[in-house]
């Protein structure tokens, strides 16, 4: 059988053969991209053209105002100082061993606040009160002996009268005569003696006593009682330190309690000596205080004080309040308005007010824009009052806190997007 002729060998393909031709490919990739960016612009173009644009407003807060506050022609803060008010101590010095009050209490004048370790001059008291009974025994001891010298006396004087007798008629010698007149003098000087012995026992029974009266009084210094009516407002000593009047060494103290009378409080405020002229006594004021902002307080000019606080060109004003409450607390930060005129108890409530220029007319009737998150609500207003800056709405459905337009445009319209700026 003849061989099958051969079959040509395949030849192998070169590297460059088997490259990928990416050209065409990325050639029509990149033709598509100014496509999808042209849409995307046109698409964003017509999103800004269709979406409602935000308008630009100021914004200005609906406040709380007081009509009483148009009265006023000056201001000034201060604090409530109690004008009575005392650092209560004792004379004596000695150890605290009760104290029968604490921050708050109320204490009548004359009350036990505490009392200091007496051992010492109840000790001395007994000495004096035993004193005065020695006294009284040595008196008694001396009015025993005066008797006796008044019997020896009155027998010294009828001895003397007999001898007298007895020598007119010449029965004894006139040297009888003579011892019976010794015997009278020698009576008579005991009887001095004695009535001597009762002064100075009386004198001592006097002393004694004013000695148990000077030991009580040590004893009275060692309570310490409260000097007016008042409240403890500071508990400066406890049971056990040593109280140490007109002391600075450590370890001791001077006051036990400070305490006040909470019915002299006013408020202590400093006015601008080139103010000062405008402020008069009794004055009607009006009283704010800090720690009860939505409180309004009556009150007068009580006193200015005649001189000027170099340092500050300031002068002292004392405030009387009216009529005190009981939330009324001394150190409250206060802020005081001097009025034209008394305000009444009306002029003391809270209204609504807004600045002037958030007011606009809107169907012939004034007209407030209301801003609720983005977009504003035209609300129908009545005007009230004008309150210094502020003007009063009537019966209005704002509230205090609110936002509201300032300026608004008379394109402005219920419902429009706004957007606040600062300017």
């Amino acid at each position: 059988m003849a061989d099958a002729p051969a079959l040509p060998t395949p030849t192998p393909p070169s590297l460059s053969q088997l490259r990928i031709d990416r050209s065409a490919p990325l050639r029509r990739r990149r033709r598509r991209w100014p496509w999808a960016l042209g849409v995307l612009l046109i698409a964003g173009a017509a999103a800004a053209v269709l979406m409602p644009r935000k308008t630009e407003v100021q914004a200005s807060a609906v406040l709380a105002a007081y009509p009483s506050q148009q009265y006023a022609e000056l201001s000034a803060s201060g604090y409530v100082v109690a004008q009575r008010r005392a650092a209560v101590a004792s004379k004596g010095t000695g150890r605290l061993v009760e104290l029968l009050v604490r921050e708050g209490s109320a204490v009548k004048q004359g009350e036990l606040i505490g009392r200091l370790d007496a051992t010492d001059v109840q000790a001395a008291i007994a000495a004096s009160q035993s004193g005065v009974l020695q006294a009284q025994a040595t008196k008694l001891q001396a009015e025993a002996a005066l008797g006796q010298a008044l019997a020896e006396r009155a027998n010294a004087e009828v001895e003397l009268k007999r001898q007298q007798d007895l020598r007119a008629q010449g029965f004894v010698s006139p040297q009888a005569v003579d011892a019976a007149d010794r015997r009278l003098a020698v009576a008579r000087s005991a009887q001095a003696t004695q009535q001597a012995a009762i002064a100075a026992a009386q004198a001592g029974i006097a002393f004694s006593r004013t000695q148990v009266k000077v030991q009580q009084v040590n004893q009275a210094n060692t309570e310490i009682r409260a000097p007016f009516d008042g409240v403890v407002l500071v508990k400066n000593a406890n049971v056990g330190d040593m109280i140490t009047p007109f002391s600075s060494a450590a370890g001791t103290s001077g006051a036990v309690v400070t305490m006040a009378d909470m019915g002299t409080l006013e408020v202590e405020a400093d006015v601008s000596e080139s103010n000062v002229a405008r402020i008069k006594p009794e004055q009607p004021v009006e009283i704010t205080l800090d720690a009860l902002p939505e409180m309004r307080f009556r009150g007068n000019v009580s006193r200015i004080v005649p001189t000027v606080d170099r340092a500050k060109a300031t002068v002292m004003t004392k405030i009387r309040f009216e009529q005190l409450d009981p939330r009324i607390l001394p150190e409250m930060s206060a802020k005081v308005s001097f009025l034209s005129r008394p305000a009444a108890p009306e002029d003391q409530k809270p209204v609504i007010a807004v600045n002037p220029k958030a007011i606009t007319q809107r169907d012939g009737r004034p007209t407030v824009f209301r801003i609720a998150g983005e977009l504003v609500e035209a609300v129908p207003v009545t005007l009230g009052r004008k309150i210094g800056d502020l003007q009063e709405l009537t019966g209005s459905a704002l509230k205090s806190g609110e936002r509201v337009v300032l300026n608004p445009a008379d394109a402005l319209k219920t419902g429009a997007k706004v957007a606040v700026t600062a300017k």
